[in-house]
């Protein structure tokens, strides 16, 4: 069963086998390196994020943390708060009205946007360190920060599972790992590894990440009277939070609008819906004023979740040629004692490799952490720094050039589902890859290679992220003046999204792309599904797709009511969109524009509406995109920093739509690679919970002298299955990086490092 059955509508819509879509081959505008539309206003500051909307008589509030794991509030003191200067109001869980707990995340047909199942505010019990305990509401954001801090909370305590190494004995199979099979087995994997002549068995580790998105999350909720609420949020799924605060606070849907077009990067962080945003629409219910919470850094750490730790073991046996005969993939992730989102590490072998024989599979386990969500990649980042360090340790055991060892097991087929690939060109983008990373000068052997005191390696990994579609509703009008709207509840979280739907729909309605307007970010625009799963631009443009080719027949009916038309006898298929209006195929200079059907028809604008239908294709087909990352690193013969000094990424991912912007999503997700490899980890005090290294001083992000040269190239083959051709590319750069990286400071140093980050530390 795929993961899409959880988080996408069931309803049956096949999306047929047919010719692929004329505009998967255009290069009018799909294709062009376009700059962003919104690019001035992001760095000129005219762009409105969450915090920046200005609203009358603006309050503010702050909330306080729980100091503790596990346990009850025996009492709160709020006395000194409530006396603080500017205080408006203190609410706890003593004053606090009834709130109902969102329900878990899901993007069908009744989305919803819930991250854990505690009752914020609406109860004693406390289930990690930093939930929230009170919010404070103060005529300056620095008086309600001070105010917060009075607060004196006293708990009574219980031992809490604050270590992911010691709940591990008690972790259990989960029921499914969003949505497919926990494990999967064929034949008999550990009797063949056992007798194999050649074989590696690891074990791996990666740590606990948060997100730190350039904007901290925050929110403006503003109250018309008490049933209709207005809320300014850093979303990437304004429906989802629409539909949650809706049900939150027993309100109707339609009397909740959340306003998110500018999201300062997400990355699965700002996906669902986190404590600040229910609190702030709280507080501004209760004191009758527009309120404004904006997270520290601190607090976003506190309240909003990451990635979750894992311990992976890797075995695989091959015979003397290379071929995989046995494959087992298995290990141990953790949750929050309060959701359920077993971080699905064990999906990348099970459609990357053809192999006779094997296990692959996942148990959970539950500690008391804010609750952990998806980060870029979920599961498939980490699975494959796991997968890919391991066949990597093989072709040494093999003494096989790493390349060919994953060429010789490419798969004809899903090695699990048994279903055809939709589109796979891995052995094009190993070729490209390799050549512009110069792979052939590499040497076999480890530790050759010196530049004064630096070590010097070559590693190379392969990447892979599933392609996914949401439904995802979208509206196209065009007025009379002959310009177009396009509208959907999308967001634009630095990916491109208004640039490249816009480059769509100009060329699909035959219109320069300047006069096209793309409107997003609101949740009362026809309803889009997350933008998450590297899944907005191929949803949207199916929705957009679909409502601009309802618009253009209508169109079309309208000029055939006039008798004199020239397109009075066309039949549909007679015409196309061109030229800012519809002109016959074969006869390019017959036809009329849509201004010229609309004034004559006396109408203002024509507008359609389309929503998708549940996406059976990638039920069909074994749906994917895939990388193959190239990396140099160096490594100092006596301190043991290691260095990235070159990197080439090669992708396959169907049509780039925008090289431009593409290139960009290529390099960021490499770039958080590299932190993943080198730098990132959320660092817990198992007596407390607490996590330790909440700054930005002190959780190590990568930064520009860390980051190299980076070139990107890419196979820019259609997939006959999808819109446009084309696949998400937000999370496929990610993928592989770590072990790329891994496997070049092995060919370095002969060092195996298997537990993230590479630290100097391992490498002495």
């Amino acid at each position: 069963m795929s993961i899409l059955n959880r988080i996408v509508e069931t309803i049956a819509h096949v999306m047929p086998d047919r010719e692929q879509d004329e505009l998967s081959q255009a290069h009018r505008f799909l294709g062009q390196p376009m700059n962003r539309l919104n690019g001035r206003e992001k760095v000129t500051g005219a762009a409105q994020f969450s915090a920046e909307y200005p609203v009358d008589g603006l309050v503010h509030a702050a909330i306080a943390y729980s100091t503790i794991s596990k346990g009850a509030i025996q009492a709160i003191e709020t006395s000194a708060a409530e006396q603080a200067p500017g205080v408006l109001k203190v609410i706890t869980h003593l004053n606090a009205p009834q709130m109902k707990a969102a329900s878990p995340f899901s993007a069908g047909s009744d989305p919803s946007s819930g991250t854990t199942l505690v009752r914020i505010l609406n109860t004693d019990q406390i289930s990690w360190n930093g939930q929230p305990v009170a919010v404070v509401v103060a005529d300056t954001e620095d008086r309600a920060l001070h105010a917060a801090s009075l607060i004196e909370v006293t708990y009574t305590a219980t031992r809490g599972m604050n270590s992911f190494e010691e709940s591990i004995p008690h972790a259990k199979k989960p029921k499914d790992v969003l949505g497919e099979a926990s494990e999967v087995t064929k034949g008999d994997a550990d009797g063949i590894l056992k007798n194999a002549a050649h074989r590696v068995d690891l074990a791996f580790t990666t740590p606990p990440h948060n997100h730190n998105a350039i904007e901290p999350h925050a929110a403006i909720a503003i109250w018309a009277g008490t049933e209709k609420v207005t809320i300014y949020d850093t979303s990437q799924f304004t429906i989802g939070t629409a539909y949650t605060i809706a049900e939150v606070f027993g309100l109707k849907k339609d009397d909740v609008r959340v306003i998110s077009p500018y999201v300062g990067g997400g990355f699965g962080g700002k996906g669902g819906i986190w404590p600040y945003v229910q609190l702030c629409v709280m507080a501004a219910r209760m004191t009758g004023r527009p309120v404004r919470v904006a997270l520290t850094r601190k607090g976003v750490f506190r309240q909003v979740g990451g990635r979750t730790p894992s311990q992976q073991r890797v075995a695989i046996a091959a015979d003397a040629s290379g071929k995989f005969q046995s494959f087992i993939h298995e290990g141990v992730t953790a949750q929050s004692t309060e959701n359920h989102f077993p971080e699905q590490f064990s999906f990348p072998p099970r459609h990357l490799y053809a192999m006779e024989a094997y296990r692959i599979g996942q148990v959970v386990t539950e500690v008391n952490r804010v609750a952990n969500t998806f980060m870029r990649a979920p599961g498939e980042s980490i699975g494959t720094f796991a997968v890919e360090s391991a066949i990597d340790a093989l072709s040494y055991e093999l003494q096989m050039d790493p390349i060919e060892l994953r060429m010789r097991n490419e798969p004809e087929k899903d090695p699990v589902s048994g279903n055809e690939f939709s589109s796979r060109y891995m052995r094009e983008a190993y070729r490209m890859g390799a050549q512009k990373f110069g792979w052939k000068d590499r040497p076999a052997a480890v530790g050759v290679q010196h530049d004064g005191d630096w070590k010097v390696g070559q590693g190379v990994a392969t990447g892979t992220y599933p392609v996914y579609r949401m439904v995802t509703a979208a509206r196209v009008r065009i007025s009379a003046d002959g310009t177009a709207l396009v509208q959907t509840s999308c967001q634009e979280m630095g990916m491109g999204t208004e640039t490249v739907q816009t480059q769509h729909a100009a060329e699909r309605l035959g219109l320069p792309m300047e006069k096209v307007r793309f409107e997003y970010g609101d949740s009362t625009l026809p309803a889009a599904g997350v933008a998450g799963g590297s899944s907005q631009t191929v949803s949207v443009a199916l929705a957009v797709g679909e409502a601009a080719d309802k618009v253009v027949k209508e169109l079309l009916a309208l000029a055939q009511k006039n008798g004199d038309s020239v397109l009075a006898k066309a039949k549909a298929d007679d015409v196309h969109a061109a030229r800012e209006g519809i002109f016959r195929k074969d006869h390019p200079a017959v036809g009329e524009t849509y201004a010229a059907i609309l004034q004559r028809a006396g109408k203002g604008f024509v507008e359609a509406d389309h929503k998708t239908g549940a996406p059976m294709e990638i039920m069909k087909y074994s749906m994917h995109s895939y990388a193959a990352q190239f990396c140099e690193a160096r490594v100092h013969r006596v301190t043991g920093e290691v260095r990235v000094s070159r990197f080439v990424g090669a992708f396959d991912t169907g049509r780039i739509l925008n090289p431009k912007t593409a290139v960009s999503q290529f390099r960021g997700g490499i770039i958080m690679g590299l932190g993943m490899a080198l730098t990132e980890e959320t660092m817990f005090d198992n007596r407390t919970g607490r996590i330790m290294n909440a700054t930005l001083a002190d959780y190590h992000l990568p930064v520009q002298a860390d980051v190299p040269r980076i070139d990107i190239v890419y196979t820019d083959v259609a997939d006959p299955h999808t819109p446009l051709g084309a696949h998400g590319i937000g999370e496929i750069g990610i993928t592989g990086v770590a072990a790329a990286v891994a496997n070049a400071v092995f060919h370095a140093t002969g060092k195996r490092v298997t537990s993230l980050p590479i630290t100097l530390d391992k490498l002495l």
